[in-house]
């Protein structure tokens, strides 16, 4: 009696079976990086230092609205932080006071710690060849720490705005929204405005994730790779105040970071945002660029 083979694709018999051998192995390494972001995210939000910066990124709304509550006089118009003077009529205000105060220092500092740690902080505990023994290999272990990082940036992002949102409607009067534009629209348009001005602002931080991860290559030092983001981030806003540049401005990542006004105006006007989104996207092709081929060269021995 006659048998034939396995054919494979082109109908050609496959005696070895192996027509099947290249999807199921794509299959594994698919869910290889599945499992590794799933473990990474897991690694990121128990650690006590990711509990710890977002607690103290919370602290920033409240202790601005405990502030303005006990202040006798409140803050004069057009002083302090933009919309501070609003905080007492309308507790909203105090998310979108909260993350103005913490776009030029205190969210990219934790975002430095995160992005100078994804890979650095393996190298340092010496777990790092261990991840690349995995079936995921490096290009996807850069992208499994670069989505970690990221998702922090929109944890950090909404954390400053749920704790804004918490205190002002807790100390303050919650109502209708006066636009920059001079439309008023209400509470539940109001949250959804909060929301957009966290998003802008976590897309904001992507193109310093994205030089935190290639500095995190350089280096088995995850504290150097940290502070090096760090004062990255501050070079940007200094020269981004030099008028003698306006020329490389428009080109820093840090540019735009405090252009959200324009999603509080009726309607909005998205031109700022997409400027913006371009620009971290292309601060996000060069670096990712740059940390694949420092890290896909590397030697790793620890």
């Amino acid at each position: 009696m006659l048998t034939t083979d396995a054919a494979g694709p082109s109908g050609v018999p496959d005696p070895a079976g192996t027509a099947g051998a290249v999807p199921a192995s794509r299959r594994r390494r698919k869910a290889a990086g599945g499992a590794l972001l799933g473990s990474e995210l897991k690694v990121l939000f128990r650690r006590g230092r990711t509990w710890a910066m977002l607690l103290a990124l919370a602290a920033i709304p409240v202790l601005i609205a405990f502030a303005v509550r006990l202040s006798t006089s409140g803050p004069a118009p057009g002083k302090g932080p933009p919309f501070l003077d609003r905080v007492a009529q309308n507790g909203l205000f105090v998310a979108v006071t909260g993350l103005v105060v913490s776009v030029p220092l205190f969210l990219p500092l934790t975002i430095g710690v995160v992005g100078g740690d994804t890979i650095a902080g393996e190298a340092g505990l010496g777990t790092l060849r261990y991840l690349l023994a995995a079936p995921a290999g490096r290009v996807r272990l850069l992208l499994v720490k670069y989505t970690g990082a990221a998702a922090f940036c929109l944890a950090a992002t909404l954390t400053v705005a749920a704790a804004g949102l918490a205190i002002g409607a807790a100390l303050f009067p919650v109502g209708p929204v006066t636009l920059l534009s001079g439309d008023t629209i209400g509470v539940g348009e109001s949250l959804l405005r909060v929301l957009l001005v966290a998003g802008y602002i976590s897309v904001s931080l992507l193109g310093l994730s994205a030089i935190g991860l290639f500095i995190s290559t350089l280096t088995v030092v995850p504290v150097g790779a940290m502070a090096a983001t760090a004062v990255v981030s501050i070079v940007s806003q200094i020269l981004d105040t030099l008028p003698q540049l306006d020329w490389l401005h428009p080109w820093l990542f840090s540019h735009y970071w405090l252009d959200f006004a324009d999603l509080l105006r009726q309607p909005i006007e998205w031109g700022s945002f997409t400027d913006n989104a371009l620009l971290q996207a292309g601060y996000l092709a060069v670096f990712g660029a740059l940390a694949y081929g420092r890290f896909a060269t590397k030697d790793v021995l620890s």
